[in-house]
């Protein structure tokens, strides 16, 4: 079974920056869309930004402008610049493979994806 292990988060003042990575254990997941969803307490799943095989990228409107998605296919290693967070990017980011066709940001959490334990983002104001 593949792992995805997220690091990076933590906490920051609004206005800050954060970089998010997830490290695949293997590349079978190299060629498949990639991201990352988040969950607030108390509220649902909602895809941030993804990355499809051939580095084709979208991103929740929220985030536009603010993050952006990458990937290390070398380093089978994932990875999410958060800039000018402010506190409603407060929540607990999941790194998630689709192991589906398709790459749209609902895929991320839906029945064909797999995702890591998480890794909490707090920002204050």
């Amino acid at each position: 079974q593949v792992q995805l292990v997220e690091s990076g988060g933590g906490s920051v003042q609004a206005g800050g920056s954060l970089r998010l990575s997830c490290e695949a254990s293997d590349d079978t997941y190299r060629d498949n869309c990639m991201g990352w969803f988040r969950q607030a307490p108390g509220k649902a799943r909602e895809g941030v930004a993804a990355i499809a095989q051939h580095g084709a990228t979208i991103y929740l409107d929220s985030v536009k402008g603010r993050f952006t998605i990458s990937k290390d296919n070398a380093k089978n290693t994932l990875y999410l610049q958060m800039d000018r967070l402010n506190p409603e990017d407060t929540a607990m980011y999941y790194c998630a493979a689709n192991t589906g066709l398709s790459c749209r940001l609902g895929d991320l959490y839906r029945s064909l994806a797999v995702w890591g334990q998480g890794t909490l983002v707090t920002v204050s104001s």
